[in-house]
Parts: C-alpha cells; sequence; structure tokens
C-alpha cells in the first residue's frame, strides 16, 4: 500500500522579501494498492470484475484495512492490469494489478448510510456477471 498525503500552501510575493506562505489544510489523499493474483490459488478476473464494477458506479466507497481502521471514503481512479504466463485456454495464470484510490470526505451519515445500498447494487451485478444466485 503505498499513501501519499498533500497539503495546500500557497504563496505570496512579498518586496524584498521570501515569499510569505499559508497554510490552508489538507489536500488530496492518493492511495495505490498493488498486488497479485494467482487464478489456481487466490481468485483471478471475477475479484477484478468486482473492482471494476465498483469503480463504474461513480460513488465512493469506504477504505477499511483488517484491523478496522477506517481510512475514510475514497473513488476509484484506476485500474491497472497485467496478465503473464496463460494457461492453454487463454485464461492468464497470473495477473498482477495496480488500483488507485483517490479520498473524497463525505460526513459519517453518508458513509455509513449509503454502505446497505452500495452492497446490495454490487450484488446485483455480480450475480448479473457470472449467472451465479447468491
Amino acid at each position: 500500500m503505498n499513501r501519499q498525503l498533500s497539503y495546500r500552501w500557497p504563496t505570496g510575493s512579498r518586496v524584498g522579501q521570501r515569499p510569505s506562505a499559508q497554510f490552508l489544510g489538507m489536500d488530496t489523499e492518493t492511495i495505490t494498492l498493488s498486488g497479485q493474483l494467482l487464478p489456481e490459488l487466490t481468485g483471478g478476473r471475477l475479484s477484478l470484475l468486482a473492482l471494476q464494477t465498483m469503480a463504474e458506479q461513480g460513488r465512493a466507497w469506504p477504505l477499511i484495512e483488517g484491523t478496522g481502521t477506517i481510512y475514510g471514503m475514497f473513488v476509484i481512479e484506476k485500474i491497472t492490469q497485467d496478465n503473464k504466463q496463460f494457461f492453454a485456454n487463454g485464461q492468464p495464470r497470473e495477473i498482477n494489478f495496480s488500483i488507485t484510490l483517490k479520498r473524497v470526505d463525505e460526513s459519517l451519515y453518508a458513509m455509513f448510510g449509503d454502505l446497505r445500498q452500495q452492497a446490495g447494487d454490487l450484488l446485483n451485478k455480480a450475480q448479473k456477471a457470472t449467472g451465479i444466485s447468491l
């Protein structure tokens, strides 16, 4: 996980002195998650299809660490996929990927109130894409 935090420090020119800077607060927060899927062991195309479906909904999603730490609400800006070492049927044996997320804060009510709707929508799309009824 690569996390980048930016802060806003605009400057103003001054005669005979260095420019003055003023702190205006947080700017952007970007997280890049990289990984490797081995379809024989860890899942494959469907795992990335779920993320692609989430991105195409144009919504913010909560990023929650395995320890329970909530990082906030993020949108998926980019998914990069690199397939390698193919089976005889053309399916990849190895899928390397990276996902770029951008933080977009919302209120806690909006964050938690919308999760049920998002989960239901995601489940419906996954069922349609796979033909599997859960």
